[in-house]
C-alpha cells in the first residue's frame, strides 16, 4: 500500500539526476532533500535516474538530514545516473508512475540535461493517463491513486556545455571552463617556450559555449564554435590571424575547436585538419590536445556550487508553489538572479538552435542563444585581433584614454586592463596605462627612462588574460592627496577619457573627481569605473571582478580544512575570511561549503548568538555515530566583532565542549586574493571592460560644459539583478552608499544568509531558550 499523503501542502519530492553528469548536480540533490526536510516534507532520492524510476525497490529510498552531509565536496553525482531506454516506451513509464505512487512521492525534481527534461514534461502530461492504465491493469485501486492525481515536475539543467535556452549558466558548465582554463595555462607555457601552436579540442557537440568562454579566459588566437563558423575561406582567415600575431612578436599559438565545429557548408572542422594547415602551410611545430572527460571531473568549483545551492533551495519552492494548472518550470540563471521560466519553451528554443545550424541560418543560432552568448562572441572578436579597418572610428572621434588600477588587486584586473586595450586598438583610441594607481601618476610621471604614464601596444598586453595582481601596479592612494597635479598630469599627457579598475578606493577616487570638477577642468572628461574587488562591496553592482577568484580560493583552502576535520571526527574549524565590512564573501563561501554558522559585519556577534551555536555544535556531535565527512565549519568575517575575534571564539567552543570536540581556527589571510583568475572573473572583466569603452567612446567630441552637464558622464558598471547597467555616480554615491562602512546600503545577497542557515540546520532565535541557547 502507498503512505497516506501528507497534510495540507506537504508533500514528498523525489530527486534524481539524469543524462551526463555535472559538477554540483549533488549540490543541487543536498539542497533539494534539507530543503524539503526544514518545509516539513519527505525527501526521496531516486538513484541512477530514469532506470532508478523504473526499476523502483531499493533504488527508490528516503533521504534523511545527514544522508547529504559533505555532499557539496563531492564531483559527479552520488545518488547516480543512467541511460534508459525502457523509460522512453509507455511500459517504462507506467512502470515508473507505479513506482512513484507506491512510494507516495507526488513531486519531482530532475537534475539533467534538455532531454531527461523533456523526458520528465512527457511523464507528467502522461501522468494521468498512466495512473487510468495501471487502475485498469488492476496493478493499482481508484483509492490506491486518489492522492496522486496530479504529479509536479521541476527541471534544474546540470550540463557542461551550458547549451539551455532561457538560462545564462547551467549547472557544472563554470567548473568544466575551469578545467579546460587551467589546461589551457599550462600548455600556454609549453608553447610560448618552444614558440609552438596547439590546437586544443574541448566539448560541444551542438554547442560552443565551453569553446567560446575558453578563448576569451586564455586570449586564444582562433575559435572555432557550431554557431558561428569562421568564413569560406577559412583556412586563410585563420593563418592570417595567426601570420599577423607571429609577425608582431607572439611566440605561441592557441587554437581552440569545438567538437561539433564545422566550416558554414557544415563540413566538419577537426583538430587533425587545423594542425595540417599550421603545420604545412605556417611551418609551426604543433600539437593537438584533446581534453576529454577531464572537462567533467573534480568536484564544483564555488559558482556551481551556489548555483546549484540556490536552484534547489528554488525548486522546492517552486513544488510547494505549483498547482495542478502550472506549467513545467525550469529554474534558470539570468546574470545575478535565479528565476523560473517554462521547461519546455526552453527546450524548444534549445531544439530550435540546432535545427538553424543545420538548416545553416547561423545568424538565427546566434539569436536564439542568449544575449550574452552574442557579447561574449562580439568581444572576443575585438580583442583578439586588432587590425579590424572596418571596426576604426573616424580620426575625429579618437580619444586618449588612461587606464588606472586603484586599491587592492583582484583577480581579472589584468583580464580587463588587456580587453579594453585590444578594444581601444581596434577603434583607433590610444591607451595610455597609469601605473601605480594615482601616486604613481603624481610622483613619477616624469621618470626616466621610463615614466608612469605608458602607451600600451597589443603585445604588452597579450599575455595578460590569466596573470593575477596588477601588470600596472595598484595603489590605494587617492587623487585628493594631490588633487592640482593629478588634475596637471590629466593635461599634460592629454587624457580625454578614463576607465578606472578597482575597489572602493577607486569608487572614492571617482567620487573625489567628481567633486573637483568645478576647480579643476581636466577631470571633465568620462570615466567609467569597474568594479574589482575581493570583497564585493562597490555600490552600484552585486558582483565585482574578483570576489569569485577569492571565492574559489576560499572555498579551496576550506574543504582541505574540512577534510582535516573530517579526519580527526570531532573537530570544528573556525576559519577567518576576509571581505572588509561586507559580509559577502563568508556568507557565499559559507553557502558553497555547507558552513555551520557565518558571522558577518551586518549582522555582528553577541553572547547569546554563540551560546546558541555552541548547544547545536553540542547536539549535531551527539548524534555523529561515526559518518563521514563529519568536520565542521564556522565562517567568520574578519570584521564581524572588534570582542570575539577568531581565536576568541574557538577558544569558547574549545571550553565549553568540555572534551566532547575539539576546536581549531585558521586564518587564510591574503590566500584569498587568490592567483590566476577564476574564468568567470575573466571573461566577465572582457565583457564590462568592452562595455566601459564603449560607453567612453560615446562622449567623444562632447564639450566640458556639456561633460559637467551629464551625470552619466561619470558612471560606475554594474550587474543588478539580470542587468548590466551603468549608474550616474553621483545618484550611486548619494543615494546608494554606506559611506561609515564602505559598502552599499542595499546588499542583494542578504537574504542568502537565511539559506545558509537553514540548509546548516542553524536553530533559529526564537526557538532556543534565551538564557542557555539549547533548542526549546
Amino acid at each position: 500500500m502507498p503512505p497516506p499523503p501528507l497534510p495540507g501542502k506537504k508533500r514528498r519530492i523525489g530527486v534524481m539526476t539524469s543524462g551526463g553528469d555535472a559538477p554540483g548536480m549533488n549540490g543541487a540533490v543536498r539542497a533539494v532533500v534539507r530543503m524539503s526536510i526544514a518545509k516539513g516534507c519527505e525527501a526521496y532520492g531516486i538513484y541512477e535516474g530514469y532506470e532508478g524510476l523504473v526499476q523502483g525497490g531499493k533504488l527508490i529510498r528516503q533521504m534523511k538530514w545527514e544522508d547529504v552531509r559533505g555532499y557539496l565536496s563531492e564531483g559527479g553525482t552520488l545518488i547516480g545516473t543512467a541511460r534508459c531506454k525502457a523509460f522512453m516506451e509507455r511500459p517504462g513509464r507506467l512502470k515508473a508512475a507505479r513506482n512513484m505512487v507506491m512510494a507516495g512521492i507526488d513531486a519531482l525534481v530532475i537534475c539533467g540535461g534538455d532531454g531527461s527534461l523533456t523526458g520528465a514534461d512527457t511523464f507528467r502530461k502522461e501522468w494521468q493517463g498512466l495512473l487510468k492504465e495501471l487502475v485498469d491493469n488492476k496493478e493499482l485501486t481508484s483509492d490506491q491513486i486518489a492522492p496522486f492525481r496530479h504529479l509536479n515536475i521541476v527541471g534544474l539543467v546540470g550540463s557542461i556545455d551550458n547549451d539551455m535556452s532561457s538560462t545564462d549558466a547551467t549547472i557544472g558548465c563554470y567548473s568544466s571552463l575551469g578545467r579546460i582554463c587551467e589546461a589551457v595555462d599550462y600548455i600556454d607555457a609549453t608553447a610560448f617556450s618552444h614558440q609552438r601552436a596547439f590546437v586544443i579540442e574541448v566539448m560541444g557537440r551542438h554547442c560552443g559555449w565551453l569553446a567560446l568562454m575558453a578563448g576569451v579566459s586564455t586570449g586564444a588566437d582562433f575559435v572555432f564554435i557550431p554557431e558561428k563558423p569562421p568564413s569560406e575561406d577559412w583556412e586563410e582567415e585563420m593563418c592570417g590571424v595567426i601570420s599577423r600575431h607571429r609577425e608582431m612578436g607572439k611566440r605561441k599559438t592557441i587554437v581552440i575547436v569545438a567538437e561539433g565545429a564545422h566550416d558554414l557548408s557544415l563540413n566538419k572542422v577537426t583538430p587533425t585538419k587545423v594542425k595540417d594547415l599550421l603545420s604545412n602551410k605556417l611551418h609551426l611545430d604543433t600539437r593537438i590536445t584533446t581534453l576529454g572527460h577531464v572537462q567533467r571531473g573534480g568536484g564544483a568549483c564555488a559558482y556551481d556550487r551556489m548555483l546549484s545551492t540556490l536552484q534547489g533551495v528554488e525548486a522546492v519552492e517552486a513544488v510547494l508553489d505549483a498547482t495542478p494548472e502550472t506549467p513545467t518550470p525550469v529554474i534558470c540563471v539570468i546574470e545575478n538572479k535565479i528565476v523560473r521560466q517554462p521547461l519546455m519553451k526552453a527546450v524548444e528554443d534549445t531544439h530550435a538552435v540546432a535545427k538553424a545550424i543545420e538548416a545553416k541560418d547561423f545568424n538565427r543560432a546566434m539569436k536564439l542563444r542568449d544575449a550574452e552568448f552574442a557579447e561574449y562572441r562580439n568581444a572576443y572578436m575585438t580583442t583578439t585581433a586588432t587590425d579590424q579597418p572596418e571596426m576604426r572610428l573616424p580620426a575625429d572621434q579618437h580619444m586618449r584614454i588612461g587606464i588606472i588600477h586603484v586599491g587592492a588587486p583582484a583577480g581579472g584586473m589584468n583580464s580587463a586592463t588587456r580587453a579594453a586595450v585590444a578594444y581601444c586598438l581596434t577603434r583607433g583610441h590610444t591607451p595610455v596605462a597609469l601605473h601605480n594607481g594615482f601616486p604613481g601618476l603624481c610622483r613619477h610621471h616624469g621618470d626616466k627612462p621610463i615614466g608612469s604614464v605608458r602607451e600600451m601596444s597589443w603585445l604588452d598586453v597579450e599575455g595578460w588574460v590569466s596573470k593575477g595582481g596588477s601588470e600596472i601596479g595598484t595603489n590605494r592612494g587617492l587623487p585628493s592627496e594631490d588633487l592640482p597635479k593629478t588634475a596637471w598630469c590629466f593635461e599634460k599627457y592629454k587624457i580625454d577619457a578614463l576607465f578606472i579598475i578597482g575597489g572602493f578606493e577607486a569608487f572614492t577616487a571617482v567620487s573625489e573627481l567628481r567633486k573637483a570638477r568645478p576647480e579643476y577642468p581636466a577631470f571633465r572628461i568620462p570615466v567609467a569605473l569597474l568594479p574589482a574587488t575581493i570583497s564585493n562591496n562597490v555600490p552600484g553592482t552585486e558582483y565585482s571582478v574578483g570576489s569569485d577568484t577569492c571565492l574559489n580560493a576560499l572555498v579551496s583552502y576550506c574543504d582541505a580544512i574540512k577534510q582535516s576535520a573530517s579526519a580527526s571526527r570531532r573537530r570544528v574549524f573556525v576559519v577567518e575570511t576576509q571581505g572588509g565590512k561586507s559580509g559577502y564573501i563568508a556568507t557565499i563561501a559559507g553557502l558553497s561549503i555547507g558552513a555551520l554558522a557565518v558571522y558577518t559585519p551586518e549582522e555582528g556577534i553577541n553572547i547569546k548568538m554563540l551560546a546558541r551555536d555552541i548547544e547545536h555544535l553540542r547536539a549535531s556531535f551527539a548524534k555523529d555515530q561515526g559518518q563521514s565527512r563529519a568536520g565542521k565549519l564556522i565562517l567568520r568575517n574578519e570584521h564581524a566583532s572588534n570582542t570575539y575575534t577568531t581565536e576568541v571564539i574557538a577558544n569558547m567552543i574549545r571550553e565549553e565542549a568540555k572534551g566532547r570536540f575539539e576546536s581549531r581556527f585558521a586564518i587564510p589571510g591574503h590566500v584569498q586574493q587568490g592567483g590566476t583568475p577564476s574564468p568567470m572573473d575573466r571573461v566577465r572583466a572582457v565583457r564590462l571592460a568592452v562595455k566601459c569603452i564603449t560607453f567612453l567612446e560615446g562622449f567623444a567630441g562632447k564639450s566640458k560644459e556639456e561633460m559637467m552637464a551629464d551625470p552619466m558622464s561619470m558612471s560606475v558598471i554594474g550587474i543588478k539583478g539580470a542587468s548590466v547597467v551603468f549608474g550616474p555616480m553621483e545618484k550611486v554615491e548619494n543615494e546608494e552608499t554606506d559611506w561609515k562602512d564602505r559598502r552599499p546600503k542595499d546588499e542583494s545577497w542578504l537574504q542568502l544568509k537565511t539559506i545558509v542557515d537553514t540548509l546548516s540546520g542553524r536553530p533559529k532565535p526564537e526557538d532556543c531558550c534565551e538564557t542557555c541557547g539549547k533548542s526549546k
